[in-house]
């Protein structure tokens, strides 16, 4: 079985774009890439293979990529709420999609 590379994620200047995590000092993602390196990283600390600090690093990996993902899915959240809202004559109220939320 291949073992994940614990190798620190590549840092990067703060901000993301429509659909990606929000900047945390790492390189922003998507949700399906968060969630497969989040699935990978669970793989290696089960293994147990690693030394401790990597098995730290990857753990910090883990809970940033969580916190990014859980991002996310509150702002898709919000942005289903609004589009399923009604104006009182009963019009979609719809807005333009704002990346940078």
């Amino acid at each position: 079985m291949e073992r994940a590379s614990a190798s620190p994620p590549e840092r990067e200047a703060p901000g993301s774009q429509a659909g990606e995590a929000p900047a945390l000092g790492v390189k922003p993602v998507t949700f399906e890439q968060a969630i497969a390196r989040l699935g990978e990283i669970v793989e290696s600390l089960e293994e147990g293979e690693q030394p401790l600090e990597e098995s730290l690093a990857l753990f910090e990996e883990g809970m940033q990529l969580a916190q990014c993902s859980r991002e996310i899915l509150d702002r898709a959240e919000r942005r289903i709420e609004e589009l399923l809202g009604v104006d009182n004559q009963g019009k979609p109220v719809v807005r333009e999609l704002d990346p940078e939320e």
